[in-house]
């Protein structure tokens, strides 16, 4: 057995114990492309869309390294209820760069679509019933109430981005109703999921519950949830209005769409108020960590519903509004990106200077 000399310094490189959420930074640049492109800003938006998509080859990368290399963190990740959901960040980031391509290259939006579905029923089956199946051993073997956060809301993020995918690629050919016909179906699971974790969500953070101190950056994935709920159903209104589907739902998915939009208008002045009190009242330092774009993610995402939403149907006053939250999107994931940059930096310096020095003779 081969062993170190005494005093030499042992090997730090590591695979990296990437984090389940870790695919948000995708989730945030991809959205925030969309949001450039409305705008009117297409080469900062495909900059962003290269980005995100190089993001995504790199941390799907990591993940299958972690599996390898970290096999037991992975799986306690997995069934933790404040981790797990975290996994679905993959499937959402998949959808919204491969929506991102099918202006140019619809081919690369079918390919990733269908690689994102058997990703959605393993992770979105999977995860939920590792939890309900878990029990604490004691008095009885009945199992635990399980402590709900944000990063449920992950459930309906991911199970939307497969209906704004199937909307996208039913824009035309053979397979439009086929297609229409999963975007509605999709969007109606994410519905009936996003009212379910709703009330719990709401019910912990108003009685204080296991929340983890409060609202937090990953319960702006609330927020982020409504979006993407108001944007998959502006996408099923932008359908052909003589798919027998839409002539079903259509008013519905446009009334649930519009309210979810004003409640998520009304929640995120409580964010903001929580932020300040956390990191201004109570001067808690902002630090990087992956749950920062959270914020950006559904920032972006509640922009670009905003704006199509209106656009779709002629609410001139909710499409300015979509106008300038892009911008603050915008502010908010070049802010992240510069505490990212920071923080890599900060890491890049520790490593090394514990590098340990050459020696000779």
């Amino acid at each position: 057995m081969t062993t170190l000399p005494r005093g030499a310094a042992a090997p730090t490189l590591r695979w990296p114990n990437q984090p389940p959420a870790a695919f948000a930074f995708v989730m945030a640049t991809g959205i925030v492309s969309a949001a450039l492109i409305d705008a009117g800003w297409t080469l900062a938006a495909w900059i962003l869309q290269w980005i995100a998509t190089a993001a995504l080859l790199v941390l799907l990368v990591g993940l299958l390294g972690r599996l390898v290399v970290h096999t037991t963190d992975a799986a306690a990740d997995f069934r933790d209820p404040h981790k797990g959901f975290g996994y679905l960040t993959m499937v959402a980031a998949i959808n919204v760069v491969g929506i991102g391509f099918h202006p140019v290259a619809p081919a690369v939006t079918w390919i990733l679509a269908a690689i994102s579905i058997p990703l959605w029923l393993f992770l979105a089956y999977g995860v939920p019933l590792s939890m309900m199946l878990r029990t604490e051993m004691g008095e009885s073997l009945r199992p635990r109430l399980l402590p709900v956060d944000g990063t449920w809301f992950l459930w309906v993020v991911s199970t939307q981005s497969i209906s704004m995918a199937a909307a996208s690629l039913a824009s035309g050919g053979n397979t439009v109703r086929l297609l229409s016909d999963a975007a509605v179906a999709f969007w109606g699971i994410g519905i009936m999921l996003y009212l379910t974790l709703t009330t719990l969500v709401m019910l912990r953070l108003l009685t204080g519950g296991e929340n983890l101190g409060g609202i937090v950056p990953t319960n702006w994935i609330f927020m982020g949830a409504t979006a993407i709920t108001v944007l998959a159903g502006s996408m099923i209104l932008h359908l052909p209005a003589d798919v027998p589907v839409v002539q079903l739902a259509g008013a519905t998915v446009g009334g649930i769409s519009y309210l979810l939009w004003a409640f998520g208008l009304w929640w995120v002045p409580l964010l903001v108020a929580f932020g300040f009190w956390h990191h201004v009242v109570r001067r808690e330092p902002v630090d990087y960590s992956t749950a920062l774009w959270s914020i950006v993610f559904p920032l972006g995402m509640f922009a670009v519903a905003t704006f199509r939403f209106g656009t779709e149907n002629d609410m001139a006053l909710v499409a300015f509004v979509g106008d300038w939250a892009t911008w603050v999107a915008v502010a908010a994931w070049l802010a992240v990106a510069a505490v990212m940059v920071a923080a890599f930096s900060r890491w890049l310096l520790r490593a090394r200077g514990n590098r340990p020095a050459n020696t000779t003779g």
